[in-house]
């Protein structure tokens, strides 16, 4: 009887430990969740059109908000924010003759030490696809999946606010 007494004790005592656990994505949201103030369908552009829908007395050059159609765009975009279970994740990217020439993650998951590293290994990889493929459509990086899936959200964010595709 005593046995089964100790044994109920440490098997109770091992639940309230293992319940009471805080992990790092305690207060971080929930998976999926917007942040307030931005839509996740939405990115913003800030360039020019190469002359596409562009006033004839202007000279072809125009800051419409990007509605050219991306054979001759130049300028940034910025993807909305991808809310992921460890944080947010935001991309920005250059565009100059259509094309991609650059893009910089404006915002990572940073809560810890590990997110740090993760992110300082996956984030410049992620890039490197993201440069090559022109689209959005690049390989999620091993033991990086959601800031991958994050990345992916909002780079076709970006790229859609670009008009590119």
């Amino acid at each position: 009887m005593r046995r089964i007494t100790i044994w109920l004790l440490s098997t109770v005592a091992a639940l309230v430990l293992l319940f009471s656990y805080r992990t790092s994505t305690m207060g971080a949201g929930e998976t999926g969740a917007v942040a307030a103030g931005t839509d996740p369908g939405s990115g913003s552009w800030s360039g020019t059109d190469g002359g596409t829908g562009a006033d004839p007395s202007d000279g072809g050059a125009t800051t419409d908000g990007g509605t050219g159609t991306g054979t001759g765009d130049s300028g940034t975009a910025t993807g909305s924010v991808a809310q992921t279970r460890w944080g947010p994740v935001q991309v920005k990217i250059t565009v100059s003759g259509g094309k991609i020439t650059d893009v910089t993650a404006v915002q990572v998951p940073d809560g810890n030490r590990r997110d740090q590293e993760i992110n300082d290994y996956a984030v410049p990889i992620l890039r490197q696809e993201a440069l090559a493929a022109q689209s959005a459509r690049i390989d999620s990086v091993s033991g990086a999946t959601v800031t991958s899936d994050g990345y992916r959200e909002s780079l076709q964010s970006a790229i859609d606010a670009a008009h590119l595709g």
